[in-house]
């Protein structure tokens, strides 16, 4: 019974791999470069969405761990020295890759009509 279902999943990614192959085909470049401004103006409104997200993501995680911290602290656990001081580094990580990274590669925050 198992042999035949390898078999059967084998065919299946060998017969779903050939339709896919099928799909591709020369690329039309009458658009030229409207198309491609038009995929850098999405992009970069995908980029300030995702930086967004981030901020919240770590407002989150920051909260949870200030929380967590609290209750060590008030139940007299050891080791919150070294919760506090990953809640810092995680913070300045975020913060950091979501100002650092983006200037690396041309993205002003707010603007999205151009790289640079």
């Amino acid at each position: 019974m198992k042999g035949k279902k390898y078999i059967f999943l084998l065919l299946a990614l060998l017969l779903f791999t050939q339709e896919t192959f099928a799909v591709c085909g020369s690329t039309d470049y009458s658009g030229s470069s409207g198309r491609l401004y038009n995929m850098v103006v999405y992009v970069l409104a995908m980029c300030s969405y995702v930086m967004q997200l981030m901020y919240a993501i770590a407002t989150l995680f920051s909260l949870y761990s200030a929380t967590s911290i609290y209750i060590k602290m008030q139940a007299g656990e050891e080791g919150f020295t070294k919760s506090i001081i990953m809640l810092v580094g995680s913070i300045l990580f975020l913060l950091s890759a979501t100002i650092v990274m983006p200037a690396f590669f041309g993205f002003n925050y707010g603007v999205t009509d151009r790289l640079f």
